[in-house]
């Protein structure tokens, strides 16, 4: 079983350079489908061995811990693991056609191995033990992400990947000098052993210094509210697949991250009585209602979505900021929920590109009677986004509301059902546009809107139609994700002191 750990890593790290040097878009296609196959087979099997509470450990290099770098996995990670995977793997089967229309013929080898870089930096982060090797795997997946937004087919790409660029260094500056001050004060690297002796060195405002810078460098890097600026261009401006795949995993990974410098890192019980707790939940709240306001104001459906990023991944930071268990288990439960969730929305905003050229939703009224497949997976994913019972959404905004009524806050209570009221507003306003005849006809490839049903894409169809199946499936059977939130959460507060 440890074995299968590593391999995670080890198996794209051999087949990206293979990727690149195949000049061949079929065979670039196939060794990334086997490799995104081969990770969500093996994270699988690796969560249905961690899910009931056991750590598995792997030591790299025969050299034990914390002179090592040790990867370990327990059901949190594990659960990101499986996230990373099984996105990568339904985007890669979804992408298929859009790579060919968005990217050179030249260049489709050399974005797939691009692509298995980034699973390659996500899947490291996830499951690491060493705190710079950590920062080693950030960097990977994002000089790989500012490759595939560059790649996008519009001149704004390289303006977008460059904006992501500038964050992304500074975020990454400011999470590597907090990793050296809190080197200098601890003398390792190894997040365990950080822990363990954290008594020894906590008064020192050198570790203080650490915690800080970290926490600017993860929030800028998982685009928490107000240092999301990079992400809704990003999200707009990059290839169809790279946007489904980013926007389901990267910013999670993030948040994972920051989950696990805040309890494994650095104890609760050493930020719980600071200002860091109501930073949070100020900048979660603000998140939340602004990127869903923003989200009210756009005409393009990807940008709209992207918002709509901004404002889900507001929630997160309240459940980490609420500092209990239920609040943690939303924000861990809503990492998952929203990534089904959003993967299913950008597929078919993705699907509608492909087919009608624009997301422009004054361009798209009546599109409902042209695509009447993809419309139908966008009114089903959005239920999941709002929140409504018996959707995946609903579950970890449920936490969320019990975590804060939990801490008598009824601000963030009240804020969750302000946004959530939002959500319903924006999704029906793209439910408006496209099931609304407009003045004029679409015209999708010669064949004109209003009578004809044009063919959609099977394949790709079929990939969002399983994203939306998943919203509902794990709305109502949430064993997976909650029992592996449990326990990560029981963990993590029986280590780090949580309240």
């Amino acid at each position: 079983m440890e074995l299968f750990t590593v391999l995670l890593v080890v198996i794209p790290l051999i087949s990206a350079p293979i990727t690149a040097m195949i000049a061949n878009r079929q065979v670039a296609w196939t060794i990334t489908l086997v490799t995104c196959l081969a990770l969500a087979v093996l994270s699988a099997i690796v969560l249905q061995h961690v899910i009931s509470g056991e750590v598995i450990h792997y030591e790299l290099g025969g050299w034990k811990p914390p002179w090592g770098i040790e990867y370990v996995i327990d059901s949190l990670n594990a659960l990101v693991a499986v996230i990373v995977a099984f996105i990568a793997l339904i985007s890669v089967i979804y992408g298929s056609k859009s790579v060919q229309q968005e990217i050179d013929d030249s260049q489709i080898h050399l974005f797939y191995a691009a692509f298995q870089l980034v699973i390659l930096g996500l899947m490291g982060m996830a499951l690491t033990g060493d705190i710079f090797n950590l920062f080693v795997f950030l960097e990977i997946s994002s000089l790989s992400s500012y490759a595939l937004i560059a790649m996008g087919q519009k001149r704004q790409a390289l303006v977008a990947s460059f904006n992501y660029l500038m964050a992304g260094t500074l975020g990454a500056t400011f999470f590597l000098l907090g990793i050296g001050f809190l080197y200098a004060a601890s003398g390792t690297l190894n997040m365990a052993d950080i822990a363990a002796r954290f008594d020894d060195y906590s008064s020192m405002t050198l570790v203080l210094t650490a915690l800080l810078f970290m926490l600017i460098g993860l929030t800028l890097k998982a685009a928490a509210f107000p240092l999301h600026s990079w992400l809704p261009e990003a999200y707009t401006q990059a290839p169809t697949m790279v946007t489904v795949f980013l926007a389901s995993t990267s910013t999670k990974v993030a948040i994972y991250v920051l989950i696990r410098t805040l309890y494994h890192v650095f104890p609760s019980a050493y930020w719980a009585d600071m200002l860091l707790p109501g930073l949070l939940l100020l900048s979660g709240c603000l998140g939340m209602l602004y990127g869903s306001y923003k989200a009210l104001c756009q005409i393009s459906i990807k940008r709209l979505l992207a918002y709509s990023s901004v404002a889900q991944l507001g929630y997160m930071v309240v459940g980490v900021g609420l500092n209990n268990e239920a609040g943690l288990i939303a924000a861990t439960v809503h990492m998952f929920n929203h990534a089904i969730t959003k993967a299913a929305l950008f597929m078919a905003a993705g699907l509608v590109l492909m087919r009608l050229h624009t997301t422009n939703l004054e361009k798209l009224r009546g599109a409902g009677k042209t695509m009447p497949w993809t419309t139908g997976a966008f009114a089903l994913a959005g239920l999941s986004l709002i929140g409504v019972p018996g959707t995946a959404g609903f579950v970890s905004k449920w936490y969320l509301v019990q975590g804060a009524l939990e801490n008598d806050n009824y601000i963030v209570a009240g804020s969750i059902l302000v946004a959530s009221i939002m959500a319903i507003m924006y999704v029906w306003k793209i439910i408006e546009a496209l099931y609304f005849d407009g003045p004029q006809k679409l015209t999708v490839h010669k064949v004109g809107s209003g009578k004809e049903i044009v063919p959609e894409l099977p394949v790709a169809t079929c990939c969002c139609y399983l994203m939306v199946v998943a919203c509902f499936y794990f709305g109502l059977y949430t064993a997976i994700p909650l029992e592996a939130a449990n326990t990560a959460v029981e963990v993590l507060f029986r280590s780090g002191g949580g309240q």
